[in-house]
């Protein structure tokens, strides 16, 4: 049952980053000279904010091999 449950949130978050990454290409297809300066920094929080997810979601999974494991 809790396998399931993780299985499920892991599922969401895997879309989410997916709906990310489809988003970052998008914008990744206008050159970044016409970008305005405020567009450039949303999209460098927004690498962030990517890098921190990965990391919590290998932490996750770190986690919940060791709790099946």
């Amino acid at each position: 049952m809790e396998g399931d449950r993780s299985q499920r949130a892991i599922a969401r978050i895997e879309a989410a980053l997916a709906r990310i990454d489809a988003a970052s290409a998008r914008i990744a297809a206008f050159p970044a000279q016409s970008a305005a300066p405020s567009v450039t920094s949303l999209v460098n929080k927004h690498e962030a904010l990517r890098e921190d997810v990965a990391a919590t979601m290998r932490d996750l999974d770190k986690l919940i091999a060791e709790i099946e494991g």
